[in-house]
């Protein structure tokens, strides 16, 4: 049990070092990460769209 408590205990300390986003970063970078997903997915929905129209042609 002195083991978890040591490492809670260094845990927290490390935890005070870090350098944390503001909540302007944080709104931005979610905004921008959700952009980024809904245009991967738009980009890929398209190919698979595109290649079942080939398939289906082929077929």
């Amino acid at each position: 049990m002195s083991k978890l408590s040591n490492y809670i205990s260094e845990t927290r300390e490390e935890m005070k070092h870090m350098s944390w986003p503001t909540r302007n970063q944080t709104i931005i970078f979610s905004v921008l990460v959700i952009v980024i997903s809904i245009a991967v997915a738009a980009y890929l929905g398209l190919f698979d769209y595109l290649f079942s129209l080939g398939l289906k042609n082929l077929i």
